[in-house]
C-alpha cells in the first residue's frame, strides 16, 4: 500500500467494502495535485466506516509525508488502537502475542503501525518514544517481518 502512485494505478487495500475502495482511490490519485482533497477522501473513507484499517493508514502515511507529525501520530494511534480490537489483543503491547511467522489481516497492522509510530516520533525528535516502540517491535516481531529493522537503523544514526 503506497500512496505514492503512478496515474490511473490502483492500490490493492484488501477486503475492504467497495464504498471504502473507491475512496481511498480516489484519495490516492487525488493525493499528487491536491493533498487537502486526499486527506478529506481519506477522512470520509474513515468515517463511513471507522472499523476499516485502510484509511487509517492513507491518513497516517500522507500526513506523515506532509510532514503535519502530531495528526499522524494520532490517527496512528486511533488505527493501532482498532487494529488491536480486531486482532483480539490486549491493550497493553507489551502483552500481545509474539509474531513467530508473517502475520496478516489486524495483527499485522498493528505491528505495522508500530513500526510507522516509531518512525513518527524519531521524525518529531522522540528519540525515547521511538526506542520504546522499537523495542517492542523487537520481542513481537523478532524477525522484522513488517520491516521495522530499517527504522531502528534510522534511529541508530540519529542518536
Amino acid at each position: 500500500m503506497d500512496i505514492a502512485i503512478a496515474d490511473g494505478e490502483r492500490i490493492n487495500f484488501g477486503a475492504v467494502a467497495p464504498e471504502i475502495d473507491e475512496l481511498l482511490q480516489q484519495g490516492v490519485a487525488a493525493y499528487r495535485r491536491d493533498r487537502a482533497a486526499a486527506d478529506r477522501l481519506f477522512k470520509q473513507a474513515l468515517s463511513v466506516n471507522p472499523g476499516e484499517l485502510a484509511p487509517y493508514y492513507c491518513l497516517y502515511k500522507i500526513h506523515t509525508y506532509m510532514g503535519s507529525l502530531d495528526f499522524a501520530a494520532d490517527i496512528a494511534t486511533e488505527g493501532l488502537k482498532e487494529a488491536v480490537k480486531q486482532a483480539g489483543w490486549p491493550e497493553d503491547a507489551r502483552e500481545w502475542p509474539e509474531a513467530t511467522h508473517a502475520q496478516d489481516g489486524p495483527g499485522r497492522f498493528a505491528l505495522y503501525t508500530l513500526k510507522a509510530l516509531s518512525f513518527i516520533e524519531l521524525r518529531r525528535g522522540n528519540q525515547e518514544a521511538a526506542r520504546e516502540y522499537l523495542d517492542l517491535l523487537s520481542k513481537k516481531d523478532p524477525y522484522g517481518s513488517v520491516g521495522w529493522k530499517v527504522v531502528e537503523e534510522l534511529a541508530d544514526r540519529t542518536a
